[in-house]
């Protein structure tokens, strides 16, 4: 048989390019999110919600486990202070096993934000027994006696964990509809999903005993999260966008019922906020442009610098 030579032409040339291509297939599915420029809108609203992660993740491990990011993972910290006034709590078994996945959960968001974008270092955090009595003592309009320490038992660290992560389902759901690119939307809705799983799991724990007095106080565990939404309502300068546990029938589900396990809209939808909303209620204070409360020197990242540099405070 005799073989022509485009033949043998073809053959020799489709090989080499085949194996490039195979090549070129596997470097693009290996390579990194971070080594794709996102849009720097994108970025700003994927860097702004390590604030929270930091918080959380610090304030799980340290609950649950008596140690935080610089002892499970302080390649994540980013050389960031360690947190003021966090300390392990007096848990039951099936609480601090709760804690406990949601303290590792929390190192995963970290890390998978920090692959995506640059992020910054751990901020200061403030969380002692002293910034939640705060926040107590300014949901209900007075000190409570004796001051409501977050660690002392199950009742009282599930209440002070209602403060946290539905803040950052909030601006998950806020940031959402202003990301371009695939990759920005694919990491938010995953960090949401488990974000909301996370402020479902409280809910429920809490809603298991909301008639039950939080001693030694004389108000209930659904007054108390009930207090806390207003509160947050209340700084961040908005209407409705938290509810406690119990509400009026007029915004239960399908304006049925007064149960409200999860939180949602007149169609069952998750509230938004923004990042200016969230600064007011995490500082503590109502103002995005003075620092406080769980962030004794301010958020990082570009959006809450922004709102310090040109505010009435700034400190490089």
């Amino acid at each position: 048989m005799v073989t022509s030579s485009s033949a043998v032409s073809a053959t020799t040339t489709s090989g080499p390019m085949i194996i490039t291509t195979i090549l070129l297939i596997l470097l693009a599915s290996t390579t990194s999110y971070a080594n794709f420029k996102l849009p720097k809108s994108d970025t700003k609203l994927l860097e702004f919600p390590l604030n929270l992660e930091y918080l959380e993740c610090e304030f799980f491990l340290f609950g649950s486990l008596g140690e935080g990011l610089d002892q499970i993972q302080p390649n994540l910290t980013g050389g960031g202070p360690p947190p003021i006034g966090v300390r392990q709590a007096n848990l039951s078994a099936l609480i601090k096993d709760v804690i406990t996945q949601f303290g590792y959960q929390e190192v995963g968001h970290i890390r998978a934000i920090k692959s995506t974008i640059r992020g910054f270092p751990r901020p200061l955090l403030n969380l002692s027994e002293a910034a939640f009595a705060n926040v107590m003592n300014n949901a209900f309009g007075e000190p409570l006696h004796p001051p409501f320490d977050p660690y002392a038992n199950d009742i009282n660290y599930l209440l002070a964990s209602y403060v946290i992560p539905y803040v950052g389902l909030t601006g998950y759901v806020g940031a959402n509809p202003y990301l371009l690119s695939p990759i920005a939307k694919k990491l938010v809705a995953g960090l949401l999903g488990i974000e909301a799983g996370q402020d479902a799991v409280i809910r429920t724990l809490l809603y298991e005993q909301k008639t039950e007095r939080v001693i030694p106080y004389k108000y209930t565990v659904a007054e108390f999260t009930n207090r806390i939404s207003e509160l947050r309502n209340e700084l961040g300068h908005t209407d409705i966008r938290d509810e406690g546990l119990i509400v009026p029938r007029y915004l239960g589900a399908e304006g049925r019922v007064m149960g409200n396990i999860l939180s949602g809209d007149k169609n069952s939808l998750s509230y938004s906020r923004t990042p200016r909303q969230i600064l007011r209620i995490v500082y503590e204070n109502g103002n995005e442009h003075y620092p406080g409360g769980f962030y004794p020197r301010g958020a990082n990242g570009t959006i809450a610098r922004k709102y310090l540099k040109y505010g009435t405070y700034f400190k490089e």
